[in-house]
């Protein structure tokens, strides 16, 4: 469970990130209902406030339904409309908010038992 989110901080399963990252919840797929399932990665992008389909091959070659990217604390990122078309195309479900709204959807898709990657960044 992503606990915490604050400008350049989260914290996940009480271990505390400072870097963007990559949150991968599985668990549910596999049968296990406990956080098991969580794996937290490093995420870096080519470009800082730019969301490329390159930044995003990772995630999506994990087949997840869903794949929630936050933009930053005022969601200055931007999810360029190629990468938007490439996740969709694929049959996943994208939702681009705030990163402090998207660790909430991210955590109520994990709740709900649906295999969900979270892409956070975690600054501006």
């Amino acid at each position: 469970m992503i606990e915490k989110y604050h400008f350049g901080s989260i914290t996940i399963s009480g271990k505390t990130y400072n870097h963007d990252v990559e949150v991968r919840w599985s668990g549910a797929a596999r049968g296990e209902p406990s956080p098991s399932g969580l794996e937290v990665l490093s995420w870096w992008r080519g470009e800082s406030h730019v969301i490329d389909v390159e930044d995003i091959k990772r995630a999506i070659d994990q087949n997840p339904e869903t794949i929630v990217i936050g933009t930053g604390e005022a969601g200055i990122a931007e999810v360029l409309e190629k990468t938007k078309e490439e996740i969709l195309s694929q049959g996943i479900e994208l939702i681009i908010e705030k990163t402090g709204k998207a660790v909430e959807t991210f955590n109520d898709a994990k709740n709900r038992g649906k295999k969900v990657i979270g892409l956070f960044h975690l600054t501006c």
